[in-house]
């Protein structure tokens, strides 16, 4: 039955019944979409086409019968953030793992499986015990102190599926697990694709604290702070951070932290914050640092700080088509299905004609 997929579609557009019905030019109803939404009716052929451009779907979608779930979602966001936005979000992580999972299906070999640590190393009942949490998956990953150049692209190789929406602008990011009866849960991490590359990261950052981290006895609010000192840790780290700047400071410059921002890839706001973390600058000195970031206007989602970095754009399912097509495992009709772009993008891309 087409209900659940019908819905979700629709969410994923942000589409009301009504607004549907006026996208297909009064073909149907408001009251029979919703009839459709409940398997109370099936459409006929001319009306699921229809329902399909309009939802900017293919029609076997619709009537594909794999059955799939999201459990454990949590989003970064601010308080603005509706249960609408929210719906839609879920929504479209819905569709794009399904198309995700369906590529991966036809190169066998492309599986990244992601092995969730062990829960002794990660389970933490203060804030600060994230810091630790934060090294123990740098070296269970083999990672080193060395600043992380491509965090997307890491956690793609470790079986995270990394997408990046058109999210409102009061939403950062989530996270979730897939659950299918075809599949181990696959961890899923999104990001807004109208954010910069260092506000991007440390979304990245802060959801994987949620994918790994196993709080005991902390409030609502201590749980986000912990992933906050996790995301800090994780792509600042500690033993690299003392060795560039010495372990105690009386003073750290604006363009000092500006270019660490270049290295590290994170905001100079996220760096002055570290630097009091791990002790580099007292309280006082930090306050002073904080007043100049503050003044301003570095220390918010509008920052205007200098060295804007790009967003960190996921290209594993990107990747993964091109090769597929390159292999003849599917057709450029499929591919750019799957990517959800026109056959005559997807040529440019096979021939590297990049934007």
């Amino acid at each position: 039955m087409i209900g659940n997929r019908l819905k979700r579609a629709r969410a994923a557009l942000g589409l009301s019944l009504r607004d549907l019905e006026a996208a297909l030019n009064g073909q149907v109803s408001a009251q029979a979409i919703g009839k459709y939404e409940r398997n109370e009716m099936m459409p006929g052929s001319a009306v699921l086409l229809a329902l399909a451009k309009a939802l900017q779907i293919t029609p076997e979608y619709l009537l594909s019968e794999r059955e799939i779930a999201l459990a454990g979602v949590d989003f970064r966001k601010s308080p603005h953030a509706g249960v609408k936005e929210e719906r839609a979000v879920e929504a479209a992580v819905l569709d794009q793992v399904e198309r995700y999972l369906a590529l991966e299906e036809l190169l066998p070999s492309s599986d990244a499986e992601w092995a969730a640590p062990d829960d002794a190393l990660f389970t933490i009942g203060r804030v600060e015990d994230a810091e630790a949490a934060a090294d123990s998956l740098r070296r269970l990953w083999e990672l080193g102190i060395d600043p992380i150049p491509m965090l997307a692209e890491l956690l793609e190789e470790k079986g995270v599926k990394v997408i990046a929406l058109d999210l409102p602008e009061s939403v950062s990011g989530s996270k979730a697990f897939v659950q299918s009866p075809d599949h181990d849960d696959v961890p899923v991490i999104v990001v807004n694709q109208g954010h910069n590359g260092e506000r991007q990261r440390f979304t990245l950052a802060h959801e994987l604290a949620h994918l790994v981290l196993r709080f005991s006895g902390l409030s609502e609010a201590d749980e986000e702070k912990a992933a906050d000192r996790f995301a800090g840790a994780f792509l600042m780290a500690k033993d690299m951070m003392l060795q560039l700047l010495g372990k105690h400071r009386t003073s750290i410059s604006l363009g000092e932290l500006a270019e660490l921002k270049k290295l590290f890839k994170v905001s100079i706001a996220s760096l002055a914050v570290r630097c009091s973390q791990i002790g580099v600058l007292t309280k006082a000195a930090y306050g002073r640092l904080w007043a100049q970031i503050r003044g301003l206007g570095w220390n918010g989602p509008q920052s205007s700080e200098p060295y804007k970095l790009p967003p960190e754009v996921p290209s594993r399912m990107e990747r993964l088509c091109l090769q597929a097509v390159a292999e003849e495992a599917i057709s450029e009709a499929k591919a750019a299905e799957l990517l959800r772009i026109s056959v005559r993008e997807l040529d440019r891309r096979l021939m590297a004609q990049v934007a």
